[in-house]
């Protein structure tokens, strides 16, 4: 009963990072960091034979909801977006501030030094710099010939690079590469032989850096999520909006305290249920 409790809300919150991943400036693994699945969608990919069964089903237990909240809900949630473009990035602000004292536990200081500072300044620089890289000419794909083979799989690699590591957003980085519109297109029109190579970059990209990461976070846990939480804080300075005015004060007020308290208690919900309390 308690394994398929926890498999309910892992596809709650598959659903909700897929609503969310084709949001310009939101990544995937910022919305699954902020949920408090991270962790385990990392291991369960790193070390997938370990445990392929559970692994298998804990990671489809994510991905089809994701699938189903991309197709179902991205358009929706642009749309309000752009409609209220203010409110809603406070909204989204508060849901990162809501997940920082996860981190920081998580994190496990005992004493904040200068290194952990070093490694938030860097992981905020480091998506900060990226909002003002010029964006690279649409990539002529027309034929799928040896160089746009290599072309794709590395944009798969860069793919599973925004997908994985949080406050990096995907379509940021494909717009980058000039190989967003085609992208989109490509899934639009279920063109498998232009996706073929973007998967086998994604799974390669995917396999080598979820390994990287749960070294890390096992060995310098410090500093890897004071990394993230840099990539986390990041993120809210290149989708902020501008100064909300009138009315928009009260409601960007109102919907940053609803994002910051609902991920704190759902956060500290969730460590209540890993501990057993």
């Amino acid at each position: 009963m308690e394994e398929k409790k926890g498999l309910a809300s892992v596809m709650v919150k598959g659903f909700i990072v897929g609503s969310t991943m084709m949001v310009p400036g939101v990544s995937g693994g910022s919305m699954a960091m902020i949920l408090g699945i991270y962790d385990h969608l990392i291991a369960s990919l790193s070390s997938f034979f370990s445990d392929w069964k559970g692994n298998l089903l804990y990671l489809a237990a994510f991905a089809v909801p994701s699938v189903l909240g991309i197709v179902l809900c991205a358009d929706p949630i642009t749309s309000v977006i752009d409609r209220f473009p203010i409110v809603s990035m406070f909204f989204f602000f508060g849901l990162v501030f809501g997940s920082v004292p996860m981190l920081l536990r998580k994190a496990e200081i005992a004493s904040f030094r200068l290194k952990h500072a070093v490694a938030l300044v860097l992981g905020a620089a480091a998506v900060i710099g990226m909002s003002y890289m010029p964006h690279a000419d649409a990539a002529a794909v027309s034929v799928m010939d040896a160089r746009t083979f290599i072309l794709q799989a590395i944009t798969g690699v860069v793919v599973a690079i925004g997908f994985i590591l949080p406050g990096i957003s995907t379509s940021y980085l494909l717009l980058l590469l000039g190989t967003y519109d085609f992208i989109m297109e490509a899934i639009a029109s279920l063109n498998v032989i232009a996706l073929l190579p973007l998967a086998i970059g994604f799974i390669a990209g995917t396999a080598a850096l979820t390994r990287v990461l749960e070294m890390c976070m096992q060995r310098l846990p410090g500093l890897t999520y004071m990394l993230i939480t840099g990539f986390l804080l990041g993120s809210v300075y290149t989708v902020y909006p501008g100064n909300p005015h009138g009315w928009d004060i009260l409601f960007s007020a109102a919907a940053f305290s609803a994002g910051f308290i609902i991920i704190f208690i759902v956060s500290r919900l969730e460590e209540r249920a890993a501990s057993g309390n």
